[in-house]
């Protein structure tokens, strides 16, 4: 188009506004759709299940992403010191609420900002204080679906875990724990572990590894000890970044393993017990909705991230184990 035709366009678009105001107010109206702001700390490829699931609340609510609403997405691809300027940006944006899949995106949308409605889809591990103070009355302007350690007994996972674990391999009188040195960093997590090993009559040998190479010795540790059982108990962000290599290991060395989170089983490993990621994002979908349609964050209190039992029946049988009728009626899900 030559710099003419440009200019007579314009000038034609411009008439149109003076003379017909309120059809093209009309028009503005309807194509005007709310951004909500999705922040994560890992990749797209890594969580794109959980996106799939927060997109299906949303559209049971009433909202189908490109039609009735518009997400925009930032990915910090693992490299978490870029979290505070990500959220800066959808601050900046001014989108209508910001969704946090993780703990670590929490912690950055809230130091952004403190008016735009914040929903959090716990990742797994205890949210922060400082991000919500309870359940019923979370404060500030942030909701959503998490895992509070305050909700919980003492020791509840590690339990359940391991009573699990016993289930499937009822002689294993020693059971491994690989765990991430971020996440055993205070006494608690493991004095827990620990406290609901001892309750089972369980002896737990904690090996704490983070690079690839620390791992691959821990395994080969553990395969020495001619371990019978292994609980791998490691904040989200180390799942994600070490699910394929320990599934792998496991398979190798022959251990039975109960993981914290479905997508290690969906890869390939035995059985895990956890938080319902999937579930959890959904319900985000649904209360991000409900703030989209005018409710308000106070009328929205944290839901308890609710939890689930998967086992791979495939696995097992590469282990030449079988399930115990008990454990597969407690099971949530069962892959073949």
């Amino acid at each position: 188009m030559n710099r003419r035709a440009l200019i007579s366009l314009l000038g034609g678009a411009a008439a149109a506004s003076t003379v017909f105001p309120p059809i093209l107010a009309r028009a503005q109206q309807r194509t005007a759709r709310p951004v909500v702001g999705f922040l994560n700390a890992h990749s797209v490829n890594e969580v794109a299940g959980l996106i799939d699931a927060f997109l299906r609340g949303l559209s049971d609510y009433g909202y189908d992403e490109g039609r009735d609403v518009l997400i925009d997405f930032r990915w910090a691809e693992g490299q978490y010191d870029r979290l505070p300027e990500l959220a800066a940006d959808l601050v900046r944006r001014q989108v209508a609420v910001i969704v946090v899949s993780d703990n670590l995106s929490a912690l950055a949308a809230k130091r952004a900002t403190a008016a735009i409605p914040i929903v959090l889809a716990g990742d797994g591990g205890p949210v922060a204080p400082e991000v919500v103070t309870g359940l019923s009355q979370p404060g500030g302007n942030v909701t959503g679906v998490a895992l509070l350690s305050g909700a919980l007994p003492s020791g509840t996972l590690s339990a359940r875990r391991l009573s699990l674990l016993r289930a499937l391999v009822p002689s294993a009188q020693v059971v491994g724990m690989l765990a991430d040195p971020k996440s055993l960093s205070h006494a608690g997590p493991q004095k827990e572990a620990q406290d609901a090993a001892r309750a089972l009559g369980i002896k737990l040998q904690v090996q704490t590894a983070d690079s690839e190479r620390e791992i691959d010795a821990a395994f080969a540790g553990f395969a020495q000890q001619q371990m019978r059982a292994l609980m791998v108990d490691a904040s989200p962000e180390y799942i994600w970044r070490r699910c394929d290599q320990i599934v792998a290991l496991a398979a190798k060395h022959a251990i039975p393993a109960i993981y914290p989170v479905r997508r290690m089983v969906a890869a390939g490993a035995l059985m895990s017990y956890g938080p319902a990621l999937n579930e959890s994002h959904r319900r985000v979908g649904i209360i991000t909705a409900k703030l989209l349609k005018g409710a308000a964050i106070a009328d929205l209190p944290v839901e308890q991230s609710p939890f689930d039992c998967v086992l791979n029946k495939k696995t097992a049988k590469a282990l030449g184990l079988e399930f115990p009728r008990r454990l597969l009626a407690l099971a949530d899900e069962v892959l073949e």
